[in-house]
């Protein structure tokens, strides 16, 4: 008597040609194309503000060292705020991710593992 696979355990091996089929279907497509809208431009948006850093901090010396309040002077402001954004972009990739990707993700997953049946 065959059995539907459950997720209990490890699931079971998919072959290629299942991984090729999944490769050119529209939802995997469209599965890359969502995670590139974000990571792309998120990357492509820090790298700009760090290098903007770092080129302050080599070329504009005195304007880093603008005195702001007692012994708090820009670049130490932008070296902060280096931080905040990195842990900023991670909260806003996980609540992207929670939302957007990885339902689409574990659909596919399940499909091309347990033949969509197993929930």
């Amino acid at each position: 008597m065959a059995t539907t696979p459950t997720r209990d355990g490890p699931p079971p091996t998919a072959t290629d040609d299942d991984l090729a089929a999944m490769y050119d279907d529209p939802r995997f497509v469209d599965l890359k194309r969502r995670l590139f809208r974000f990571v792309v431009p998120a990357t492509v948006g820090f790298f700009a503000w760090y290098v903007l850093y770092v080129l302050m901090s080599a070329y504009a010396r005195d304007f880093m060292g603008t005195v702001l309040f007692g012994n708090i002077n820009v670049a130490l402001v932008f070296g902060v705020l280096q931080f905040i954004s990195t842990f900023g972009i991670a909260w806003a990739y996980s609540r992207y991710a929670a939302r957007e990707y990885d339902p689409r993700a574990k659909e596919l997953h399940d499909e091309i593992h347990y033949g969509g049946n197993a929930r």
